[in-house]
């Protein structure tokens, strides 16, 4: 299996169901509160893990309780913990998450997340990986350092570019492949539509872009030719994660050898299991279970082997 570096966000996720999102200055009463070890970074950390793969990675968190429980968390998910710093000078990150009806809507503060700096990223954990998967809840400097070590030493970068905000041409040409969902892809190009959104991200040098649709599927772009792929069925529960899972699972499938379309197939396999449970990583699936779920199902899916 691959070795992955992540560089990216740890937070707790502090999740309550409610009936409606409430309006300015209202109160609305919920239930079903719940803590769940989240952050993107994290989550994706996690879900390739679970898939098989190798993983190390970087972060930064908070000398506090959340914190301690993050790191135990990847721990216990065999993410390799080395590289990711403890500071007392900012809290751990955290996230509150409104669910309602199995979407949902988030308020992060990103805490310590903002403390990890370029001079943090280590030049040899990025050129002993097969892949560097990364996203952009930590400061930009900070990514574009790991991107340009990642390319000094030919391996190739994954970048989720969220939360959506507009970015440097230049920090996107250094991404090999893109996995931004339909508002983070309009808000990059500034351009309504997401094929002609998707067509721009490649002319600004990204050869592989995919755009997650949620319930609508994926549309992928690589080279010149674009494809789209619809969901898979399933009983939506909660769609906390659901992008994270997908882009841990591209990220295995594609640094263990698999064709671009069929590692398409399988994060879009991985992100349906996703969504059918609680939680952000609590409810991110194993290799095992993903080829059950497959199995009898009319859709084409390669999976790792």
């Amino acid at each position: 299996m691959p070795n992955l570096l992540v560089v990216g966000s740890l937070n707790m996720d502090l999740c309550v169901e409610a009936p409606r999102i409430p309006n300015l200055g209202e109160t609305v009463l919920g239930g079903g509160f719940f803590a769940s070890p989240g952050g993107k970074g994290a989550n994706q950390a996690v879900a390739a893990a679970r898939l098989g793969a190798d993983v190390t990675m970087l972060g930064c968190v908070g000398d506090d309780a959340f914190g301690a429980q993050l790191l135990g968390n990847l721990r216990a998910n065999k993410v390799d913990t080395s590289h990711i710093l403890v500071t007392e000078r900012a809290p751990t990150g955290v996230a509150v998450i409104l669910l309602r009806d199995g979407d949902n809507c988030i308020v992060v503060d990103p805490g310590a997340n903002l403390l990890l700096t370029p001079e943090d990223i280590p030049a040899p954990a990025v050129a002993a990986a097969d892949m560097l998967v990364l996203q952009l809840e930590i400061p930009l400097e900070t990514a574009r350092r790991a991107m340009e070590l990642a390319r000094a030493h030919g391996v190739p970068v994954l970048l989720n570019p969220a939360p959506a905000q507009a970015l440097p041409a230049g920090l996107l040409a250094l991404a090999d492949i893109l996995t931004p969902n339909r508002s983070e892809c309009e808000i990059l190009t500034g351009i309504a539509g997401i094929e002609r959104a998707a067509r721009a991200l490649a002319q600004m040098g990204i050869p592989r872009v995919v755009v997650t649709l949620g319930s609508e599927g994926v549309l992928y772009r690589d080279g010149e030719k674009m494809f789209r792929r619809p969901a898979l069925p399933v009983e939506v529960i909660d769609t906390t994660a659901a992008g994270d899972s997908f882009t841990g699972a591209l990220a295995v499938s594609l640094a263990n050898g698999l064709d671009f379309g069929g590692a398409v197939d399988f994060a879009q396999a991985v992100a349906a299991l996703t969504v059918t449970r609680r939680g952000a990583q609590a409810s991110l699936p194993d290799l095992a279970e993903v080829k059950e779920f497959m199995q009898g199902r009319e859709y084409p899916c390669q999976t790792p082997s």
